[in-house]
């Protein structure tokens, strides 16, 4: 039985193996490779892979898996706090190469209309490249990153209403700004759609998913919400892939994130590169050889405007320099909406065919040329500076670069130190404990006026962020005796104490965190010893509630020593079991309890603890009460009792067993 897309499938793959095998021996990168294998294989080359619709077809699902994995490493909380970026810089960003593009064709002697629709065009980057050459060298949450990713979002975006206004370019649109109003309702709707999704359905779907321990439910309930909104953004007159961006936003909500982008991950690194070959197939090496000059010379005019308008739009948010040259050199190439858009163009006639493979073969030049600009763009960008700064002003900044350096140099010679990463409020005692005691540290922080602060301390800083190795070498984790890891974004720990892991397997690594469920996979990562706020706070309360109990002293910290020595298991029994696995204290003969009030509807709720006489039924003490985040230790006989809280008993162990039962009818 013949397969109709297997031939196609293993000619590219096959193809695909070879070409790459062959310019990782040249050093050159694998989006080349991907690239060669259309043009050189496909229609306008060998003719060896012919079904360009069927390729077109898996490079869509590709891009749709990228955005997907995009989506669900942005968040909407990221989103929403990089809204002015993609709206201003973004905007920025479009209406500067729409303008400089549409007078450079102009100025060659294009009508207005097409030279305006080229400017369309050339100011769409290729998301798919961008963030794949970003996640490879691991600057997607650098500075430069997340102003490129932003204003590749607002491309994404504008595309749509670029769409909407060709037709009035070429003078066919009967009421634009009806098509516009309407478009711009469907995007609040679908907005409202994934809002709801993401904070109310979504994350309670995948919950029951992740009970039945079936890995293919979990991919296939991924995929299909993937697609589904992909559809759904499709019929409403919107993009495939930006209804896949808003299902990674939906599902960038549920707590399951990190294993969706770990499943979904091998399909996406599969399909993106069917659309890699895509794109090198509608290049005409024919055409390329004919007009070698003049694509040549449109390819740098196209990278450098660009460049200067990416790097412009971000220094108008007042971003730093070196920050808006790199974000401009990493948008210097034409994206993959551009050839969809081109598409329409040609429809309405505002493309002919000359001027329609000069730009694709510029557009797939300027995709080449991507890789090597974002390899290079450190260097690059550290040229730039020099040629652009005065050299009075460059040597006040020598100046303060040999102060960096001695403070390098202070950071260099510490050895057996301590290294405190994050200077909130844990970190500030510790590194005052540190001074008290004389014992050599330095701490790590990203936030500016955290790091000012420390410095006013007395205190060695390296200013950056932690989950990037050059900073951890900077702070000199290899050399250090301890690391504290005291930061409270959960997913930046992991990171932080898995690129320490990857550095040194010397230093012991404390690590502060907010709950007792993260202490096995920090442990699994690397994490010598996990101190979870959730538990200490219980710990403490028991200690102080016992004082009152005139336990001796002694006792107490034995009991503190027994439990923090057993990582808190007997804590954590007590919250999965109830009261089967207690402490028990021999000198006073009462044992201690957490009891969770659990059903909303048993006799206690609502009811004021003098008249649910636990002390007088039960022979039991209730010592604090756990409600949401807050511990109240102040309770007398009005605190009333209410569903979920969590009481911190004192008595005897037949007491604390029958008041369980009570609290369970």
């Amino acid at each position: 039985m013949q397969v109709p897309l297997l031939k196609e499938i293993v000619l590219i793959l096959g193809l695909s193996v070879l070409m790459i095998l062959l310019f990782k021996r040249m050093k050159l990168p694998e989006l080349l490779g991907f690239l060669a294998t259309g043009a050189i294989f496909g229609p306008h080359g060998f003719g060896l892979v012919s079904a360009t619709e069927t390729v077109e077809l898996l490079a869509e699902a590709g891009v749709i898996f990228l955005l997907l994995v995009i989506g669900i490493e942005f968040s909407l909380k990221s989103l929403a706090s990089t809204g002015r970026t993609v709206l201003l810089g973004g905007s920025l960003q479009v209406a500067g190469t729409v303008g400089g593009t549409a007078l450079i064709g102009h100025a060659f002697g294009m009508a207005w209309s097409p030279a305006v629709f080229l400017g369309f065009l050339f100011a769409l980057s290729s998301t798919a490249i961008v963030l794949k050459l970003l996640q490879e060298k691991g600057t997607i949450t650098a500075p430069h990153g997340r102003v490129a990713s932003a204003m590749l979002i607002f491309q994404d975006i504008i595309v749509v209403p670029m769409i909407l206004l060709t037709p009035l370019l070429a003078g066919r649109s009967s009421d634009p700004w009806s098509d516009l109003f309407a478009m711009v309702g469907k995007m609040l709707v679908l907005l409202v759609l994934v809002y709801v999704l993401a904070r109310f359905v979504v994350p309670r779907l995948l919950d029951a998913v992740v009970r039945t321990h079936s890995r293919e439910l979990f991919i296939a309930t991924i995929v299909a919400l993937c697609f589904s909104t992909a559809w759904l953004t499709s019929a409403l007159g919107l993009s495939l892939a930006l209804g896949a961006f808003f299902a990674g936003l939906i599902i960038s909500e549920s707590e399951h994130r990190f294993q969706a982008t770990g499943n979904i991950l091998p399909f996406h690194e599969v399909f993106i590169s069917f659309f890699f070959v895509s794109i090198g197939m509608l290049l005409d090496l024919h055409y390329v050889w004919t007009h070698l000059l003049q694509v040549v010379f449109f390819t740098l005019i196209a990278v450098l405007l660009k460049s200067i308008v990416g790097g412009s739009s971000a220094l108008a948010l007042r971003y730093p320099l070196r920050t808006a040259l790199l974000t401009g050199l990493s948008l210097g190439q034409v994206g993959e909406f551009a050839f969809i858009l081109s598409a329409t163009g040609i429809a309405f006639g505002l493309l002919d065919r000359d001027t329609y493979q000069l730009f694709l073969s510029v557009s797939i030049f300027t995709m080449g040329l991507t890789p090597f600009l974002v390899a290079g763009s450190e260097r690059l960008v550290a040229a730039i500076t020099r040629m652009l700064i005065p050299a009075p002003v460059r040597r006040r900044l020598d100046t303060f670069t040999r102060l960096r350096r001695t403070a390098r140099a202070d950071l260099q010679r510490l050895q057996d130190h301590l290294v405190i990463i994050g200077f909130g409020l844990t970190g500030k005692h510790l590194s005052q404990t540190a001074r008290l005691t004389g014992v050599a540290h330095a701490v790590i922080e990203m936030s500016p006026e955290l790091a000012e602060e420390a410095r006013s301390r007395g205190v060695t800083v390296v200013a950056g962020d932690a989950t990037n190795d050059h900073v951890l070498d900077e702070a000199g984790v290899t050399r250090a005796r301890v690391i504290v890891v005291a930061i409270s974004d959960p997913v930046a720990t992991r990171t932080v104490v898995a690129r320490i892991r990857h550095l040194s397997d010397a230093p012991y690594i404390i690590v502060r965190t907010r709950y007792v469920s993260d202490m096995d996979e920090l442990k699994d990562l690397g994490a010598n010893d996990v101190v979870p706020e959730e538990f200490e706070t219980s710990i403490e309360i028991f200690s102080r509630a016992l004082r009152r109990y005139l336990v001796p002293e002694d006792e107490v910290e034995d009991m503190t020593a027994r439990i923090r020595g057993a990582h808190y298991q007997a804590l954590r029994s007590m919250e999965k079991q109830g009261v089967q696995d207690r402490i028990e204290l021999h000198a006073s003969e009462l044992e201690l309890a957490a009891l969770p009030i659990r059903f909303g509807r048993n006799r206690v709720v609502g009811h004021r603890l003098v008249d649910a006489d636990v002390k007088g039924r039960f022979g039991v003490s209730v010592l604090a009460i756990r409600r949401g985040p807050r511990v109240i230790t102040s309770i007398d006989g009005d605190t009333r009792l209410q569903a979920d809280d969590i009481l911190y008993v004192l008595g005897p162990g037949g007491g604390i067993g029958q008041l369980d039962q009570h609290l369970r009818e």
